[in-house]
């Protein structure tokens, strides 16, 4: 029997209680929902009147096209011809995108062929403009105008430096004016050296075998972790920090408080200094460039000056003895000598043997002779008023990562990858080396104290020696473990009269080691 509905056997048969029709199951239940009636009565009709009867499977017969052979020739023909009209459209598509591509292609291969040829227009203008600005000369009037504006505003221009036949910049060079108060400032504190004792308020011996960690600090952010210089003004308490994150900080140890953020670098600054007498901060970046910074009364630092005179990244800064005239060392081979209060470099010193540049560099006490350090390993002593290397030490492995001079003024201590190597001046010998950590591990600061009594070192860890002669042993009296846990040590340094010792590494933390009870007591006499 067939459905009433569809003509065909139903597979789940159902009959209506009120008519005796048959029905599909699902075809009838699906007509009752919508309408609520027989589709062939029209009686009203509901799901409880229908009664499910069993049947035999029953095979459906083959539609009427498949019946006979031309029938089937025809559906095979029907879906030939299906799959050969979506072949052609997929080939017609395909050609289409291939077109699309070498046509973006042709275009991109014409605008980088316009872009090269303005580039090479670009700079050919730009070395005429070069050429003519050289060769015509500069009226008085404009060139006092633009050296005032070239100062202003804290940053000055390079398009003031004039260049030379070789195309280097022509510097003014070291004035025999400035020469005599090199040399006056000498000879005034090499006097003073004859008569120095060690001042009764130094730390003692035992006081330093007793220092621990006193508080720790977080100045820098901790995205960039990790401070890479450290600088103490003696007189007035306060450390200046350079950090990863490229900021350098002015902290207050008296109020346990920042003073300022020294907000201007875009890389990390490798190096910061106080000027004794003036609120001045000098920090060096690997983002080439210097910065002079000016203290004002509310206690922040306005940037003073922007020095762009290195075209590589700049890793140290001495200031001179006189605190009117600094030297910064750079990786591009030359140091540069530069008067404070203008911010102009007077000297660049290029190193014409090969020294893979400059890491470290420092003033010695006196101030007529400046040490740096290579990231090849050689240490380089220069006359700073005839700008000459007069001595050169060789020994280290790896580069020289801190330069030190003792305020006894024929000390000099090194580091280095293969540790610290002490030097007489006098003699210019190497005469006591330390080797305090293995082959792995750089040391990467060393520092005399003010008064010279003692030297601190810094590497996995920071060890502190006492000074001795040439000939006699230098012990070390106390070793501070890395704290930071990160085992890079990157600068120590001691306080007025080795009170405490200040510690950076390649965490956020400022690190001040010494004797709570001295410490307090320390600041309530200040």
């Amino acid at each position: 029997m067939n459905c009433s509905i569809s003509g065909e056997v139903p597979e789940e048969p159902v009959v209506s209680k009120t008519s005796g029709l048959l029905f599909e199951k699902r075809l009838i239940e699906r007509h009752i929902s919508d309408y609520g009636k027989c589709p062939v009565t029209g009686a009203a009709l509901t799901m409880d009147d229908l009664v499910p009867i069993k049947a035999g499977k029953v095979v459906k017969p083959r539609p009427v096209q498949a019946a006979s052979i031309p029938g089937m020739l025809g559906m095979f023909q029907n879906e030939w011809d299906a799959l050969v009209l979506s072949a052609f459209a997929s080939e017609q598509q395909l050609h289409t995108t291939r077109q699309e591509l070498s046509h973006c292609l042709y275009q991109h291969d014409s605008a980088c062929r316009v872009i090269a040829r303005l580039k090479k227009e670009l700079d050919e203008a730009r070395r005429m403009l070069a050429n003519l600005e050289r060769q015509a000369p500069m009226p008085a009037s404009t060139e006092v105008t633009a050296h005032a504006s070239a100062l202003s505003n804290g940053k000055r221009a390079a398009e003031d430096d004039e260049l030379g036949p070789d195309g280097k910049k022509i510097r003014q060079g070291i004035s025999a004016r400035i020469i005599t108060e090199l040399t006056d400032c000498n000879a005034a504190l090499s006097q003073q050296r004859k008569k120095r004792q060690i001042p009764p308020s130094l730390a003692s011996l035992d006081a330093v075998e007793r220092y621990t960690q006193l508080n720790s600090y977080p100045l820098h952010k901790t995205n960039k972790a990790g401070i890479l210089s450290i600088d103490i003004h003696q007189s007035k308490d306060l450390i200046a920090t350079g950090g990863v994150d490229t900021n350098a900080i002015v902290f207050n140890r008296s109020s346990g408080e920042i003073s300022s953020t020294l907000s201007g670098h875009s890389k990390k600054v490798t190096s910061v200094k106080f000027v004794a007498d003036g609120e001045l901060v000098v920090s060096g970046s690997a983002d080439k460039t210097v910065r002079v910074w000016q203290g004002s009364e509310n206690g922040n630092y306005d940037c003073k000056h922007v020095l762009k005179d290195h075209t590589a990244e700049v890793r140290a800064v001495t200031v001179h003895a006189t605190n009117n005239y600094f030297v910064t060392a750079s990786l591009d081979n030359s140091w540069c000598f530069y008067e404070l209060s203008s911010g102009l470099c007077l000297a660049q010193v290029e190193d014409s043997s090969p020294s893979d540049g400059y890491t470290s560099a420092a003033f010695h006490p006196d101030g007529l002779i400046l040490g740096t350090g290579t990231s090849g390993a050689i240490v380089k002593i220069w006359d700073v008023k005839s700008q000459a290397n007069v001595a050169r030490f060789d020994g280290h492995v790896g580069a020289v990562t801190a330069v030190s001079f003792s305020e006894n003024g024929y000390f000099l201590a090194t580091a280095a990858q293969d540790g610290v190597k002490l030097w007489d001046l006098r003699k210019l010998r190497n005469f006591r080396t330390f080797s305090p950590y293995d082959e792995n591990t750089p040391t990467q600061s060393v520092e005399f104290d003010h008064s010279g009594s003692y030297l601190a070192i810094g590497g996995s860890d920071i060890r502190v020696y006492q000074v001795a002669s040439v000939k006699s042993e230098w012990n070390c009296i106390k070793t501070f473990p890395d704290l930071s846990g990160t085992g890079k040590i990157n600068s120590v340094r001691f306080g007025p009269d080795a009170k405490y010792i200040a510690v950076g590494s390649m965490d956020r933390n400022l690190r001040l080691f010494g004797l709570p009870g001295e410490d307090s007591a320390t600041e309530q006499e200040s």
